[in-house]
Formats: C-alpha cells, structure tokens, sequence
C-alpha cells in the first residue's frame, strides 16, 4: 500500500513538473512572438485545452508551440458565460497589501488608520476633484502613485517628476492639484513614474483617479467625500 501511496505521490510530482515546464515553455515562445510583451501568467485552459497567457493586461489564448494566438472572449456557449471575464476579474485584481507603497506620496491625515491608494494625474482634472473631496477626510493615511498620461495631458510626466524630486513630496502634490504650482528643479531624480506606468498596465488601469482600497476594492473616478468615507470604514479605535 505504502510502494503504490509513493508511486502515486511521484506520479502526481512528475505531471506537476511536467505542467510547469510547458507553461514556461509557452512564457518563452510567447514573449519570443511578440516582442516587449511581458508575459504575467500562463495557464492550461481545461476546458480547450489551450493555454490562457496574460500579458499586457489582456488575455490570449494559443497553443503549445505558439503557432497561433487568439486575442477575445471565451465563451461557455452552454451558459452564455464569458470565461475570459471571470478570469480578466481574477487577474486584474490588485492587492492592497502587494502595492508598492515606497513608490508612494505618503500623506497622513488624523490618526491615519484607514488606509487608500489612488493613482493620479497631476493634470487630471478629475484627479483635482477628487483631492477636494479627500480633503473632506480625517483619520486616514492617502497613497499617492503618480501616473502621468502623457498622451492626455502633455508636460505631465515632467510635472510627476518635479513633484517626486522635491524636498517634501506631499506639499508639492498637494500645491500642485489645488493651486497648479510647480516645484522648482529639473526633475532629475530615481522616479518611479515608469515603474508604475507598467504596474497600471499590467492591472488595467487606464483612466485616472483610480482608487484601491484596504479591502482590495478598486473604484474609478472623481466619487464625493460621502462615498469614500463608506468605503473606507469607520476607523478602528
């Protein structure tokens, strides 16, 4: 009984081995295809037999070898369920706690003990909107991730990098969204605004303010000071 439990056991072990070798091999042939496509994840689809590559925040389906590569929903034609929706959720989900908070404008209002993360645009209009709003809010500490979109808001990117260049990095984004002041300087500092750039892509985030709470809750756009209060909680004592 123990000789066919241990046989099992290294069966089990090898297909495993063997399950994560093709999917590396498909990270490779895939990355290999499509040049500066960064492959995220790589999963045997059951139900088709391809593999699900996430890469650049969209699904593909292809085959092992990579011949071919199908870019679109997935669908249970039985149930009319988009499968490449529910995965797209999964995927796209960003944890609180997996932020990268020292790429962050830290401010800290109150006792700082609810927490959120936004990602903003200095030049957002929005983004000025909802800072007012927030302004509204005690007891809670805002992670500030610069991201510029350059394509919308030409200058933005320079502006990001003045405002994480300078001596006190808080002031400087508040002074520049709620009285379009621009720090002095090149901006010629270790910026993270390209870092983050690819950490928006990667979790689809394509517009800004977008908010990510502590529980994982992510929300877009400029909502009023009620709302965010609601979603933050109150603050534990």
């Amino acid at each position: 009984m123990r000789m066919l439990l241990r046989s099992s056991l290294l069966i089990t072990a090898l297909l495993s081995a063997l399950a994560v070798a093709d999917e590396q091999s498909v990270k490779r042939s895939f990355e290999e295809r499509f040049p500066g496509a960064e492959v995220s994840s790589v999963k045997k689809e059951a139900l088709t037999g391809l593999y699900e590559v996430y890469a650049i925040g969209q699904l593909f389906y292809v085959d092992e070898k990579v011949s071919y590569a199908i870019q679109g929903n997935l669908i249970n034609a039985q149930t009319r369920q988009s499968l490449s929706a529910e995965r797209m959720k999964v995927l796209s989900e960003i944890s609180f706690n997996k932020l990268p908070f020292e790429q962050a404008i830290k401010i800290v209002r109150g006792n700082g003990k609810r927490q959120v993360a936004v990602f903003e645009d200095p030049d957002c209009p929005f983004c000025k909107q909802l800072e007012r709003e927030l302004q509204k809010i005690n007891d809670v500490t805002i992670y500030v991730f610069l991201y510029p979109i350059e394509q919308l808001h030409p200058g933005a990117t320079l502006k990001s990098r003045k405002i994480w260049c300078a001596p006190d990095r808080a002031k400087a984004w508040l002074a520049s969204v709620h009285d379009n002041t621009v720090p002095e300087g090149s901006g010629e500092c270790d910026t993270p605004t390209t870092n983050l750039a690819k950490l928006a892509r990667t979790h689809r985030i394509t517009g800004t303010p977008t908010l990510i709470f502590a529980n994982n809750e992510r929300v877009a756009g400029a909502i009023p000071a009620a709302r965010v209060e609601q979603l933050l909680g109150n603050p534990t004592p």
